[in-house]
């Protein structure tokens, strides 16, 4: 499909010049009043100045036309008052008055200026042409009737009869003429202007929604595209409107491509498919597809319209909810295993410290016996943290304010032993009241702060930050509508890359000593708020955790 359009955006056909307004085959009411009235107004002052000049031979007809003109400069000023200066909708009776001052000053002047067999008669054509344009028939016919009865008391019975006749034969041709041309003018009006709505709305959408749509003709030229089209593969589509593209796409996402080339020569449809995309600095992100194809007569193979949007949040956020399955699946088990070997382990404890207690244990069956009692210490704590991580549960949602929350927290960790004195906590961010269980959240900001403190390596800066996010901050492919955004961001080393895919992992931990259950915990109490948690973190670039949590729970949710 070629496009006429030089910039290549268009996405409906240009409308022909003969059908934009504007270009209508009959002059505005506005503009046959103006011509009417300036008419008139050229008329009145001729025939006044005519009447000045033979005042002192004939004053008493020189009088009555003064009269006249003077009528006729009054209600101009009413007409031109009435429609140009108070903008009001002029009605059939408005033109018909005025279409009688017309009349009234043509007969003075054919009468008092002229013979019937003179060119002044001729006016008469002239005023019934402009109101039948103005007038349905009816009114029209009315006016004729009345242009026939004037001219027929001014005229002589025996010279009249033709010129009569003339002025109705016009007035019932222009009248019916002028009624098919003033429905066709409207008729053609409205279909205009229907043709533009339909263009600027297909315009708009297709410029403001947030997938790619191009078209691709049957010779592989670019016919058409979008601006998100042209930000999503890197190109220039005002520059490659009606040239070769398919290379183009080919480098950039090899599925497009083949989706692309698959309409053209079979001319297949895709509904639901999913490619990869690659921008410059080898940035790649997934895309979900579809293609429809369509033929044009002056075609042999059809054109590819190709409609395919960034799909790397919703994949992200189904990878979330996978993640958030697999945790639950482990505290499930981490629960029933910790009870199990809870028990034994208080035997054996028991046990040991009475043996370590007997008369006949000698200096080594001691020492190994403290050596169990504080093996099994450890072990009992680190059941506990399986038992706090199975534990996770949202118990009362309430509404709360997050900010005092994590002024709360803020103030235990700055006395916890790894907290540094030189450690520089920074809270951002006002009162943001949201709906949760405050127990959770207050567990989720203690294990982030804690591990931005814990993870520093020189000067601990950790910021804190809370607001409520913007609809363009909350990831794609979520049911979040009013959100809470809470960032813990700090200038530490950073998450080394082999830990990072698996660090909200059970036992998956970068600090030596760690036991890998604080970021589980907290995914766990963000999933239980269902809210979402994010990690950007690089290399000697400090780690940012986002946390995405509802601003007020759904009754189904939070029981």
């Amino acid at each position: 499909m070629e496009s006429s359009a030089p910039s290549g955006r268009a996405a409906v056909p240009t409308v022909p010049d003969r059908r934009r307004p504007g270009k209508k085959t009959l002059p505005d009411q506005r503009t046959l009043l103006t011509w009417l009235f300036g008419g008139r107004l050229v008329l009145a002052t001729g025939v006044l100045l005519g009447a000045g000049l033979v005042w002192t031979e004939r004053p008493q007809e020189a009088f009555i036309v003064s009269i006249a003109v003077v009528f006729a400069l009054v209600f101009t000023l009413y007409g031109a008052g009435t429609v140009f200066l108070l903008r009001r909708t002029a009605s059939n009776a408005f033109f018909f008055v005025q279409a009688l001052v017309d009349l009234g000053l043509v007969t003075t002047v054919v009468h008092f200026a002229g013979q019937p067999q003179s060119a002044f008669p001729a006016l008469y054509v002239l005023v019934v042409v402009a109101y039948a344009l103005l007038l349905p028939p009816s009114w029209v016919a009315l006016t004729a009737a009345l242009t026939s009865l004037l001219y027929l008391g001014d005229t002589i019975w025996t010279h009249g009869w033709a010129q009569i006749a003339v002025y109705n034969l016009v007035f019932a041709l222009v009248a019916v003429l002028g009624h098919r041309l003033r429905e066709a003018g409207m008729e053609q009006a409205t279909l205009a202007t229907e043709l533009q709505r339909v263009r600027l709305e297909a315009d708009d959408i297709l410029r403001n929604i947030r997938s790619g749509v191009l078209t691709v003709d049957g010779l592989g030229r670019l016919a058409f595209i979008n601006p998100t089209a042209e930000r999503l593969l890197d190109l220039d589509g005002e520059a490659l409107i009606g040239l070769p593209v398919l290379d183009q796409l080919k480098t950039r996402s090899s599925e497009l491509w083949a989706a692309t080339v698959a309409g053209i020569r079979n001319g297949r449809k895709i509904s639901r498919g999913e490619g990869i995309v690659v921008q410059g600095a080898g940035r790649m992100f997934p895309i979900g597809l579809s293609t429809t194809t369509f033929r044009q007569e002056a075609q042999e193979a059809p054109s590819v319209t190709a409609i395919f949007t960034d799909i790397s949040d919703l994949k992200e956020v189904q990878e979330l909810h996978m993640r958030a399955e697999r945790l639950e699946a482990v505290a499930e088990l981490s629960a029933s295993l910790a009870h199990e070997i809870r028990n034994p382990l208080a035997s054996i404890r028991s046990s040991v410290e009475q043996l370590a207690r007997s008369k006949h244990a000698d200096e080594d069956e001691r020492f190994l016996s403290s050596l169990i009692v504080r093996e099994s210490d450890r072990l009992s704590r680190l059941l506990s943290e399986f038992l706090d991580f199975a534990r996770v549960r949202a118990t009362h949602f309430a509404p709360l304010d997050l900010h005092s929350v994590i002024v709360a927290v803020v103030r235990l960790i700055r006395a916890h032993p790894d907290c540094r004195p030189d450690a520089a906590i920074t809270i951002e961010g006002g009162h943001t009241l949201l709906e949760g269980d405050e127990d959770l959240l207050h567990r989720v900001v203690a294990n982030l702060v804690l591990n931005a403190v814990q993870a520093a390596r020189g000067p601990i800066k950790v910021t804190v930050a809370v607001k409520t996010a913007h609809a363009s901050e909350i990831p794609h492919g979520t049911d979040l509508e009013h959100a809470v955004r809470l960032q813990v961001r700090d200038n530490g080393p950073g998450i080394p890359e082999e830990v990072r895919e698996r660090l909200f992992q059970p036992f998956v931990s970068g600090r030596s000593g760690g036991s890998g259950l604080g970021l589980a915990i907290v995914q766990r109490a963000v999933e239980a708020h269902r809210g979402l948690v994010l990690v950007d973190s690089g290399p000697g670039s400090g780690t940012t955790f986002t946390i995405f949590l509802p601003a007020k729970m759904v009754a189904e949710d939070a029981a």
